[in-house]
Order: structure tokens, then C-alpha cells, then sequence
């Protein structure tokens, strides 16, 4: 056999190995704390998975896993993704407070003006700095936030003072805060704890958006609900879909290529805008059940505003420990939302 010969069929054998490496199929396995019923669930990681599925003729599958079924808790969700026990986590930063201290900028109560502006803003914000800063240690496939939080109650609250010794769940280091500063006593727990530490009466009410409520059955647990009115909101929590970066860099490469355009911003718009459109459906179930939907007025939300203050204060003061100017990143988060608009 001639050199030359044995160089052609060199050269053959490695392109049908590229080939071959092209035309492998591979699965991708999602891991969160929400039941199959959440809109996260039903209304954006199904047709996510249908996307991939689509655009790789088949070849990219997603396995879905919620309610925790993979193991561990809502807060073990990131590691899970770090470490490679799953390939990819939908969870809340704020479930590990203290950790991802960025990030919550988008927590901060009243910052929010709609999901789909801040879902844009809060995915700008992980592209241009933190993907390689506080997420580092995961591939960000999107990164939202949920509609507008509203206060659950079994007894009505109409004003601030209305709030004061009611024992309330948050779900965030921020939300607690805020909660406290309004007068409550803030307990914080996962979204999965919440019926039934109701139905105890371990607390007498949570804050929650409405698009979640229905999975959880919240408006037979309780009767009254509290909404910020206008333009302004009284929190939100902000949501990442990360993956473990072996796992990703092991995909075929035409693979990677149909996951990075089928994620990104696009991707974080679309789940902002599932959980606008679920909120609606949310709110229904309660008017539905003949629960009481309480409007604050304008005067009576800015009471409130001025009562969380001390939120933006306590913020900006453990800016300085972990190096980075809070006062700075609140203007860039709202000059983000604006831009995107």
C-alpha cells in the first residue's frame, strides 16, 4: 500500500469518525423543585424541550424531573448542576442565599415594572457580567424573573399596619427582609413547604405570583389576596436554567450549536412571558373561588415603599463587603429594565 493511499484512507476514516461524532444523539436531563403542574413546568420547559427536539430532528432529547423526584432539596438545585449530577437545574439563586449577592439586585422590592422588560434586563445583566462572575460555575441557558408578587392571606390586609405580627413566608434573603420591614415575622421556605405549613398554621399567609398559585391550590388555603397597583410591583425572584459545563461541552457540536440558539435571551423572554400569561389565569382561580382581591391605592403603596428603604439600605452596605457598588448596580438594573422596554 502506498503512502499516499494509506493517507487517503486515513483521511476517510477520520471524516466518517466526524461524521459518526456529528450524528450522535444525546439527552439532556432537567432537575426541579416544581410540581409537572407549575407553568414553568408545563408552559416553558415542555415546549423548550419540544424546540430542541424540533430543531435537531429528534436528536437532542430533554428528560424532565420535577417535584425534586432526582433528589435532595430546592436549595441543593445549583450544586446539582455544579457538580454534574444532573445536567441541567431550573432553580432560584435565592434559594442559597448569601451566595449569588448580584443577581438579587432584581429582588429588590418595587425595582420590577413588568416580567418580560426584567426577564430581558436580568438576562443583559448575566451575559455582560455574571455568566463569568457569580455563575461561573454553570452554563446559563436563561435567566428570568416571575410577575409581580402578591401577599396571600387568611386574614385581609388593605393597609401597612394590616401586615404587623402576621407570620409570612418568603422565598428569598430580600423578600424576607421586605416582609419584616412591613411589620411581619418573615419565615422563609420553599415553594413546596407552603400548603402545608398553612394548613398547620405554621404562617398565616405567603407571598407568591399568581401564575404559581393554582399548582399549589393556594386559594382554597386562603381567601385573601393583596395586589400593588399601577406600574409597580411589589417583588419578584429571579429564576436561572443552568447547566452542568461538562455536560455541555460534551455535546455533539452541531448539537451545542441548536442549544445555544434555542437558549439565551429569546429563551429568557419566553419564560418571563409564560409567567405573565400565567398570572392571569392565576388571579382568575381566586375570583372564581369568590376570594377577596384587595387593590392597594396609590398613597397606600407609597407607604409601603418608604417601609422598604431600609431593604435598599441593608443591600448597599453588604455591596461593600462582597466588593461591588450596590448603589451603581441598582441604577444599571433599572436603567436595564427601561432599555428593554
Amino acid at each position: 500500500m502506498t503512502i499516499a493511499l494509506k493517507s487517503t484512507l486515513a483521511a476517510l476514516a477520520l471524516a466518517a469518525a466526524s461524521v459518526a461524532a456529528q450524528a450522535q444523539d444525546a439527552t439532556i436531563r432537567i432537575h426541579h423543585f416544581m410540581s409537572a403542574k407549575a407553568p414553568l413546568h408545563a408552559k416553558f420547559l415542555v415546549p423548550f424541550a419540544e424546540r430542541l427536539a424540533e430543531a435537531s430532528d429528534g436528536r437532542l432529547k430533554v428528560e424532565l424531573f420535577d417535584s425534586m423526584s432526582l433528589g435532595g432539596r430546592p436549595g441543593d438545585l445549583y450544586d446539582q448542576a455544579v457538580d454534574g449530577a444532573v445536567d441541567v437545574v431550573l432553580t432560584l439563586p435565592g434559594y442559597t442565599s448569601g451566595r449569588f449577592n448580584n443577581a438579587e439586585v432584581f429582588e429588590l422590592p418595587f425595582i420590577m415594572k413588568d416580567s418580560v422588560a426584567t426577564s430581558r434586563a436580568f438576562w443583559d445583566l448575566v451575559a455582560t457580567e455574571l455568566q463569568d462572575g457569580e455563575f461561573q460555575d454553570v452554563k446559563i441557558l436563561a435567566a428570568w424573573v416571575h410577575g409581580p408578587g402578591v401577599m396571600h392571606t387568611a386574614e385581609p390586609v388593605a393597609k401597612l399596619e394590616d401586615v404587623a405580627g402576621k407570620d409570612l413566608r418568603g422565598p428569598t434573603r430580600l423578600v424576607t427582609d421586605l416582609l419584616g420591614e412591613l411589620g411581619a415575622n418573615p419565615v422563609g421556605m420553599p415553594l413546596p413547604a407552603i400548603p402545608e405549613n398553612l394548613s398547620k398554621g405554621v404562617i398565616n399567609g405567603t407571598v407568591l405570583p399568581w401564575e404559581v398559585t393554582p399548582s399549589i391550590k393556594l386559594a382554597e388555603l386562603v381567601t385573601n389576596h393583596t395586589e400593588v397597583g399601577g406600574e409597580n410591583a411589589l417583588y419578584t425572584a429571579v429564576f436561572i436554567l443552568g447547566m452542568n459545563w461538562d455536560a455541555y461541552e460534551a455535546l455533539p457540536e452541531d448539537l451545542r450549536a441548536i442549544l445555544d440558539e434555542q437558549s439565551g435571551k429569546s429563551l429568557s423572554e419566553f419564560a418571563g412571558q409564560a409567567m405573565a400569561d400565567a398570572d392571569a389565569f392565576g388571579r382568575s382561580v381566586a375570583e372564581e373561588a369568590g376570594n377577596t382581591l384587595i387593590m392597594l391605592d396609590e398613597a397606600e403603596v407609597a407607604r409601603w415603599i418608604e417601609a422598604a428603604q431600609p431593604v435598599y439600605d441593608r443591600f448597599i452596605e453588604r455591596a461593600k463587603s462582597e466588593r461591588f457598588d450596590g448603589a451603581a448596580l441598582i441604577e444599571k438594573a433599572r436603567a436595564l429594565i427601561a432599555e428593554n422596554r
